[in-house]
């Protein structure tokens, strides 16, 4: 099978021809369709990360396709299932986070294309009991951004509490950010778009967002309390300074919810103005597998829009590099 695969923090991702994987027991073996590039995928690639994975390494964890074999034991799913391989490839599921619905904090948990390989090639095996299906109304190159893009902002404006009319802005309009605010609409916010491209904020307006900010020629902080405060502010955005900047657009009682992971691993955060303003700091990683599920479940319903590049994955790098330039407006998508 074709796989892209990261040798060396240092060098860029080879193209290799390696042999089709076989189940184990529990396991599965999907032909991938599409699968998604992630920034995680970029952060595992380099090594960024506290935390670093071991090479050799196939990333990917959107990956979307169809069953072909099953390991013996398998009852979740079926050959010829179209299924997800998201970011959480295996949990316990007997631990006190898995029983209380919180599996995405296992400690004996297993990520796709970060610490197994994952589906950024032809084929790709997962755990049975961590696929999820894809409904018949949701296309594979859709659903594959789903998978993580979707699942991780569902999951952050969940976290956040949003309440109906309350403001929300998301900073960093792109893979992720396009779909968070579809989500805090859904969930009866009023969107705040911020971003530094014009692109990236007409898509958002276009996607309802009633304010679009534009950081690089204003201050973000002053035009959202200027409309009375952010109930909620969403990073999905790299650099430390975005973060105090959406902590500093709260109103008394706001939530600041950190998605994002930057290479910088610190922010600076105002102790007097977190207690006195009643200020909540939470972070939100990806969601389970039944967030998964009503995320596919909102998107067959038509609730929401993906945007997406389809590259090719010989593509990989200079994919990698239009992201981390911002010249991809949304989410790029290999097509296997």
């Amino acid at each position: 099978m074709k796989a892209l695969v990261v040798t060396s923090f240092d060098a860029p991702l080879q193209v290799q021809e390696r042999p089709v994987p076989t189940p184990d027991a529990g396991q599965v073996l999907v032909r991938i369709e599409a699968s998604g590039l992630c920034g995680t995928d970029i952060h595992a690639a380099r090594g960024d990360l506290p935390v670093k994975p071991t090479l050799p390494l196939i990333p990917g964890h959107e990956g979307v396709g169809v069953v072909e074999q099953t390991g013996t034991g398998v009852t979740e799913v079926a050959v010829g299932d179209r299924v997800a391989v998201p970011w959480l490839g295996y949990a316990c599921g007997v631990c006190d986070y898995c029983v209380s619905g919180w599996e995405t904090l296992c400690e004996s948990q297993k990520n796709t294309g970060y610490g197994i390989d994952g589906a950024h090639a032809e084929y790709a095996v997962a755990y049975a009991r961590y696929v999820v299906r894809v409904p018949d109304g949701v296309s594979s190159l859709e659903a594959a951004p789903l998978t993580c893009a979707g699942l991780t902002t569902y999951k952050a404006i969940k976290v956040a509490n949003v309440r109906p009319t309350g403001r929300v802005a998301i900073f960093g309009i792109g893979g992720l950010g396009h779909l968070a605010l579809q989500y805090a609409q859904i969930f009866g916010g009023e969107a705040i778009a911020v971003d530094v491209t014009d692109e990236k904020l007409a898509l958002a307006r276009e996607l309802g967002a009633r304010h679009a900010v534009n950081a690089a020629n204003s201050d973000p902080v002053a035009a959202i309390k200027a409309l009375g405060g952010a109930d909620v502010a969403v990073v999905l955005a790299g650099p430390p300074k975005v973060f105090e900047q959406a902590h500093a657009s709260l109103r008394r009682g706001g939530r600041l919810v950190l998605v994002s992971l930057p290479k910088e691993n610190t922010m600076r955060l105002p102790i007097f103005e977190t207690i006195m303003g009643g200020r909540s700091v939470l972070g939100s990683i990806v969601g389970t597998r039944a967030d998964l599920a009503e995320v596919f479940a909102l998107h067959a319903a038509g609730r929401t829009r993906v945007e997406s590049q389809i590259r090719k994955p010989e593509d990989v790098n200079q994919a990698m590099e239009d992201v981390l330039a911002g010249k991809v407006t949304a989410r790029v998508v290999f097509e296997f």
